[in-house]
């Protein structure tokens, strides 16, 4: 360590400055110890934050089932119905999910949905059956035209098929039936909940049975977004699912 003296003053006065300069260090020093806390206080906070922000994060992600992609509900005796969004959803819905026991629902009325019970070889209840047909008129394009019915049928799944009649072209979504078709009248009925942690929307009597909570919908012309804020204040859930379950068209809150 190198010491300069200042030989002006004495010995005394010398060590004082250097007593005092020392003094100054400390002080500086100590400062500095206080600072470096505080920010690594800070940095240590910032980051608990952080980490937790990615657990929330990490929670609200969950595995789709691989019906969501689809219209879907479950019935009120715990069968799987589900049905066509669009054009495209319909060729798939009727082409790979429409099994030998399960039954096809359908309107008279152009853009409708064709719907399919999943019968899971269990016998069909007649609840099932009008809870299916309900749900067909509901996302037909009768809802959003304020019509309060229409002509629903169903038949078995053989009965539908993509073979055009001569000099005739089945276009994307649509589908010739053949034999007997069955009507069922539905009831403009339509309900939302929360189902395993899904947004479910469906018949009253079938989110009842399995919903906690459940907010009852209506034809309206109220935008799709503020009816969708409205049900999910009162059940919760992801405001884009909700909106996704609702009828095209505008609704209303019941």
């Amino acid at each position: 360590m190198k010491i300069v003296l200042d030989l002006r003053k004495s010995i005394e006065e010398n060590a004082e400055e250097y007593f005092n300069k020392a003094k100054k260090a400390r002080k500086k020093l100590a400062g500095a110890k206080k600072a470096i806390e505080i920010t690594t206080e800070k940095l240590i906070r910032a980051q608990k934050e952080k980490t937790e922000e990615k657990e929330i994060t990490i929670k609200k992600i969950r595995k789709k089932e691989w019906y969501e992609k689809f219209r879907w509900f479950v019935s009120s005796e715990g069968l799987l119905v589900i049905g066509g969004r669009d054009a495209t959803t319909n060729e798939i819905v009727i082409k790979k999910h429409a099994d030998k026991n399960d039954v096809v629902f359908h309107t008279d009325m152009a853009g409708s949905p064709f719907v399919v019970i999943k019968s899971d070889e269990k016998k069909i209840s007649q609840s099932t059956m009008q809870e299916a047909s309900d749900f067909t008129a509901c996302y037909s394009r009768a809802w959003r035209e304020g019509l309060t019915t229409l002509d629903v049928f169903y038949v078995k799944p053989e009965q539908v098929s993509k073979e055009a009649k001569a000099g005739e072209y089945m276009t994307k979504g649509s589908f010739m039936i053949t034999g007997k078709t069955n009507y069922l009248p539905p009831k403009m009925n339509l309900a939302v909940g929360v189902y395993e942690e899904k947004i479910m929307a469906g018949p009253v009597s079938a989110i009842k049975k399995h919903c906690k909570e459940c907010v009852e919908i209506m034809q309206g012309d109220k935008k799709t977004s503020d009816v969708a804020k409205k049900i999910k204040k009162k059940i919760g859930g992801d405001l884009d699912e909700v909106i996704r379950v609702l009828p095209a068209g505008g609704c209303d809150v019941k």
